[in-house]
Formats: structure tokens, C-alpha cells, sequence
């Protein structure tokens, strides 16, 4: 069964920076689309990024654009999100997600079969 485990969360200040991982185990990792996205307080999950089995392709809806990066490593099973200059509107549950068919909209969350259990990433102002 695959299992996802995000990591680096925590307090941030307001213009620093975010360096969140994602650790893939239960499965091959190259077989998988992943993703990142977050839930702020009292808002639905949104989308932050996607990225395709070998890392050529990445996805960012168009409000995150330019401001995170997505990125994998198959070697080490993980993926990572960066973001430099975070601001407390960034403040949220940081959630990775794999999808053994990215056949539909990878910024879906419809289209993500396995999630982790998220961390907290509060930036304070």
C-alpha cells in the first residue's frame, strides 16, 4: 500500500522561505504522478503544483505560478515544494498526493489515489 509522509512544516515568518518533502514508499515511486496541495482555515483544498513521473513536466495553477517550485528526486522516493517570500496568506495544511493515472486534470484532486496526512505550515505576520 502506498504511503506518503510530508515533512518540514512548522512556523515561517513573513518573507522567509518554505522548503516542505514528501517521502513515497509502498510502491514504484517512477510509476506515479505527484502532487502538492494545501487547505487553508476555513477554505476548501486547493491545487499548488503537480509534477510528472520523471520530473520534465510541472504544473502550477495559475495563482501560484512563479511563486513555488515543485520538484522530484526517484532516487531518494520524495518530491519537494519551495517557496521563497511567503506571506500569511500561505498559511495551511500542506498535502502531497500520488496518482497512478495522470490521464485526467493532474491539478485535480479527483485524480490523486493516495494522500498524506499533511503539515502544518503557519506563517506569521
Amino acid at each position: 500500500q502506498v504511503q506518503l509522509a510530508e515533512s518540514g512544516g512548522g512556523l515561517v515568518q513573513t518573507g522567509g522561505s518554505l522548503e516542505l518533502a514528501c517521502r513515497f514508499s509502498g510502491g514504484a515511486f517512477n510509476q506515479y504522478f505527484m502532487a502538492w496541495f494545501r487547505q487553508a482555515p476555513g477554505k476548501e483544498r486547493e491545487s499548488v503544483a503537480a509534477i510528472d513521473w520523471v520530473g520534465k513536466g510541472t504544473y502550477y495553477p495559475d495563482s501560484m505560478k512563479g511563486r513555488f517550485t515543485i520538484s522530484r528526486d526517484n532516487t531518494k522516493n520524495s518530491i519537494y515544494l519551495r517557496r521563497s517570500g511567503v506571506n500569511p496568506e500561505d498559511t495551511a495544511v500542506y498535502y502531497c498526493a500520488a496518482a497512478s493515472d495522470a490521464s485526467r486534470s493532474v491539478l485535480s484532486e479527483r485524480t490523486y489515489d493516495f494522500w498524506g496526512r499533511g503539515t502544518q505550515v503557519t506563517v506569521s505576520s
